[in-house]
C-alpha cells in the first residue's frame, strides 16, 4: 500500500509528511501548484471540495482537514499518538482538537485576513489574532511543561508535529507583515520540543524534500523548495 500526499511545500502538508516519514510509511507526492492555484481547479476539488491543501489519498478514499488525517493515521497504524483504550487518549484528543480547531484556523485568518474581513480592518483583526496565539501557545507551552507521555517525549505523536507547523509558520508569514510579535522562546517547552525533532530523520527529510533549511522549526527561514511554491 503506498499512501499518495498531495503538498505544497510549508504548507500543513509538511505535518503530514512528517508523520509519514516517521512512522515509515509507503507514500508518494504528488505537488499542488500554488502558483497556478491548482487547489481551487475542478481536478484538486475532486479531491477536496474545499480546495485546502492537504489531500491523503487512501485505499479507502481521500482524506482532508490536517487533523483528521493526523488522527487516522495514528488510530491506522498505532505508534503516533495514545491508542482508544489508552487512558491519556483524552487528555491527547483534546490538546490535537485544540491545534486543528482553534490554533490552526487562527493562523489562516492572520495570514489571510482579506479571505474574512475588510481591508480597512485587517489591521485590528491581526493584532487581535497575534493576542489569541500567544496565550494559546502559552496553554500548550504549560501542557508541555508537565512533561506527559503523548507530548515533548522522545518518541513524538502527531501532536508533535502539528505543534511544530503552527510553531513554523508565525516567524515566517505573512511576509509583508511585523512579526515581531512572534518569539518562540517565550515557550521553553515548545521550543524544546520543535529542538527535540529536529535531530530526528522524519525531520531531515521533510528538510530535503520541502528545502526548508537545517533549523525548520526553531530558528526558521524562507523555504527554498526544489519545486513548487509555499504562497
Amino acid at each position: 500500500m503506498t499512501y499518495v500526499l498531495h503538498y505544497a511545500p510549508d504548507n500543513a502538508s509538511l505535518i503530514i509528511r512528517l508523520a509519514l516519514e516517521h512512522a515509515g510509511l509507503n507514500f508518494r507526492t504528488v505537488l499542488v501548484d500554488r502558483t497556478n492555484a491548482e487547489q481551487t481547479k475542478p481536478p484538486y476539488r475532486a479531491l477536496n471540495p474545499n480546495g485546502l491543501i492537504p489531500v491523503l489519498e487512501t485505499p479507502h478514499g481521500p482524506l482532508f482537514e490536517t487533523g483528521a488525517i493526523l488522527l487516522w493515521l495514528a488510530d491506522t497504524h498505532g505508534g503516533l499518538g495514545p491508542a482508544p483504550t489508552d487512558p491519556a487518549r483524552g487528555d491527547f484528543l483534546k490538546w490535537l482538537f485544540f491545534v486543528s480547531n482553534t490554533i490552526h484556523p487562527a493562523l489562516r485568518m492572520l495570514f489571510y485576513p482579506e479571505k474574512f474581513i475588510a481591508a480597512d480592518s485587517a489591521t485590528a483583526l491581526r493584532h487581535g489574532l497575534q493576542h489569541h496565539l500567544h496565550i494559546s501557545f502559552g496553554a500548550l507551552d504549560q501542557v508541555a511543561a508537565t512533561k506527559p507521555a503523548w507530548l515533548g517525549a522522545l518518541d513524538p505523536t502527531v501532536l508533535d508535529f502539528y505543534i511544530a507547523g503552527v510553531l513554523r509558520w508565525p516567524a515566517l508569514y505573512p511576509r509583508d507583515a511585523d512579526r515581531s510579535w512572534f518569539d518562540l522562546s517565550r515557550y521553553p517547552a515548545l521550543a524544546q520540543l520543535c529542538a527535540h525533532l529536529e535531530t530526528l530523520p522524519c525531520t531531515h527529510a521533510l528538510q530535503n524534500a520541502e528545502g526548508l533549511g537545517d533549523t525548520p522549526f526553531t530558528a526558521p527561514h524562507p523555504p527554498t523548495p526544489p519545486e513548487g511554491s509555499a504562497i
